[in-house]
């Protein structure tokens, strides 16, 4: 009777870990997007325009997003600006590694986006094996959680390769770029509607959303010269920067709580 009750008191602590990933809301996607345009242009203007350099700007957001993924990982529920923050770091970060890759060591941008894609189907393929389930609506334990931040980061590296190899390497450039990735988003999107699963719908679309959101903002960011519209690097980090934030504020607000306990035995 002991081992029962101490078997029932530890389900109950399980069962009232909260599901650590937001919903999946419009928001979420215009927050997924735009963060992605400030973690790229924001580490541009810091290696260029503040001259700290790459390798420096490397290590600085590295060491932020370590820190950052201890104080999420050590938490029991879902914060919005917390997972956020999180979010953009691994956006950098992601981006960093492609672009360390393409310009530090030569790689293709061929073989560097069929290696992230080998790697993310890697992780995703470890992921099912042990917690039988890829959703994002049952990240309620700390592994589960390792599994996704892996996966994100990921989907951050194969995005950016996939993107320059799109709008650099084939010459597609910024706004063809936007209208392509745009529309993959969108037939995802319709295929959902008519039935595909959530879950592949979802680990596609948040793939997608990485170059989308790399082209928009070299558009808006880069010179007339090179096909965009010459806003500046600055100017499109802090207007997005604005957006993140007013929208994560209100999250914050609609969140307080009324998140429900996630069961820990959720199918995908």
């Amino acid at each position: 009777m002991k081992d029962l009750a101490m078997n029932d008191t530890w389900r109950v602590r399980l069962d009232t870990m909260l599901n650590k990933v937001p919903e999946v809301t419009l928001a979420f996607w215009v927050i997924k997007v735009m963060s992605t345009t400030v973690g790229e242009t924001g580490a541009d203007y810091l290696a260029v325009h503040v001259g700290l350099g790459t390798a420096l700007t490397d290590g600085i957001m590295v060491v932020l997003l370590v820190l950052s993924l201890v104080v999420q990982l050590r938490a029991r529920q879902y914060v919005p600006w917390r997972y956020w923050l999180t979010v953009v770091l691994v956006s950098v970060v992601g981006t960093q590694i492609t672009d360390a890759l393409t310009d530090g060591f030569e790689v293709s941008l061929y073989l560097s986006t069929v290696v992230f894609a080998v790697a993310l189907a890697g992780t995703f393929a470890v992921w099912y094996r042990m917690e039988r389930t890829l959703s994002i609506r049952t990240i309620v334990t700390t592994r589960r959680e390792l599994f996704y931040w892996t996966a994100i980061l990921f989907t951050f590296a194969l995005g950016t390769a996939a993107g320059d190899l799109a709008t650099e390497e084939l010459q597609l450039g910024f706004r063809l770029g936007i209208l392509i990735f745009g529309a993959l988003i969108a037939v995802v999107a319709v295929a959902y509607r008519l039935g595909a699963g959530s879950v592949l719908a979802f680990w596609i679309a948040y793939i997608l959303t990485r170059p989308l959101g790399a082209s928009l903002g070299d558009f808006l960011s880069q010179p007339q010269a090179y096909g965009g519209v010459g806003l500046g690097t600055v100017v499109t980090s802090a207007f997005f920067l604005a957006v993140i934030v007013i929208l994560v504020a209100f999250l914050s607000v609609d969140a307080n709580g009324t998140r429900e306990p996630a069961s820990i035995i959720e199918d995908a």
